[in-house]
């Protein structure tokens, strides 16, 4: 049964008149068509005892069925109406839609009162959003393979970023050497803005690239991935360039300790909330707890940041075929940061990276 015939099935069981999938990425996942509409309107109708269809600005028609889709698209004209010409198609599936799912997560509120404007019967009743968290949560065999070849990408990414830094050069012409050499080989797309943070930058966890000049004796944090076949990478890595205080260095061990400690920890059976305390309670020990300010890790797949989060009060047990990151990070102002990431799935016993960039303290 195709991912798309499960929640058709979802929609019958729940006794829904319509869904309406309005996240580019659930529509990806389920019809295998990936395009972000920005302003305009991507949606996907699926109904639980008739074919669905894809509704899609009229520039993306072609596209769509060169995917392969199977089932009715239909497309509109920048002037048109979109939601106008939506209703009707319903109509002629369901002249009274009453049961609605929707995704709440992401359907806007705009369009929400544009569909109650065209059906003023409807409820809706059913959230589609924690059917494709579940759906997308356990990975297939095919979905892994395009994992670790995004990992691979993002390690040659590493070593390209490592040989390009220098004193003097800044963390955006370390980024750009970077992205032209993955562009050379055809990786043409990051999975997020490649972020490399030099000295005290480094401990803003979520900053950016910037104008920033690497100095000799300090941490470079390297934070990147790429988007292979529709899937990505993300993987962190903290390097060395010149000689470390005594405290840079220990801050890395430690870092590098939990990181190490709950990779090896991670196995089908255990919580995310265990996972992240494993990591959590090393550097609490060490003295840096109140400079470990995220969760541990994230779920990744299609998206960046996908279900599960690997985190304090996570009672969810974990099962082979879960992708997630585990990233510890400790960020002092002021100071240094260090992260060290990978992303890993679970297998039958443990868990496997999808990069395999060395994490012993790299100085260059």
């Amino acid at each position: 049964m195709s991912q798309l015939e499960k929640v058709q099935k979802w929609v019958a069981d729940h006794r829904l008149d319509v869904a309406y999938i309005s996240n580019f990425e659930s529509i990806k996942y389920l019809t295998g068509f990936g395009s972000d509409p920005i302003e305009r309107v991507l949606a996907l109708f699926v109904f639980p005892d008739q074919d669905p269809f894809l509704f899609a600005p009229a520039l993306e028609v072609e596209a769509i069925k060169d995917t392969g889709w199977k089932f009715p698209v239909y497309g509109y004209l920048d002037h048109e109406q979109p939601f106008h010409l939506i209703a009707n198609y319903i109509r002629e599936r369901n002249a009274n839609p009453v049961h609605w799912g929707i995704e709440e997560d992401n359907l806007t509120v705009d369009r929400y009162e544009v569909l109650r404007s065209e059906f003023p019967n409807a409820k809706f009743e059913a959230n589609l959003t924690p059917v494709f968290e579940k759906l997308r949560m356990v990975k297939t065999a095919d979905e892994i393979e395009k994992l670790k070849a995004a990992g691979a990408e993002a390690d040659f990414a590493f070593q390209v970023g490592f040989d390009a830094v220098a004193a003097g050069k800044t963390e955006a012409e370390v980024a750009a050497e970077l992205e032209y050499a993955l562009k050379k080989r055809g990786v043409m797309e990051m999975s997020f803005d490649t972020l490399i943070q030099a000295g005290a930058h480094a401990a803003e966890p979520h900053g950016a690239t910037a104008m920033n000049k690497i100095e000799n004796n300090e941490l470079i944090l390297f934070d990147l991935g790429t988007v292979h076949d529709g899937y990505i990478s993300d993987a962190s890595r903290t390097v060395a360039l010149g000689q470390l205080s005594d405290k840079q260095a220990d801050i890395y061990k430690v870092c590098l300790e939990a990181q190490l400690t709950a990779q090896d920890y991670a196995k089908p059976g255990i919580t995310a909330a265990s996972l992240d305390k494993v990591a959590r309670d090393i550097i609490d020990k060490a003295g840096y707890g109140e400079y470990f300010i995220h969760r541990l890790g994230h779920g990744m797949g299609m998206g960046e940041h996908e279900f599960p989060s690997i985190m304090e009060g996570n009672d969810l047990v974990l099962e082979e075929g879960m992708c997630f990151s585990i990233e510890p990070g400790i960020y002092i102002p002021g100071f240094a940061g260090v992260r060290i990431e990978d992303c890993v799935h679970i297998t039958k016993d443990g868990c496997e990276p999808f990069t395999h960039t060395s994490k012993e303290l790299k100085y260059l």
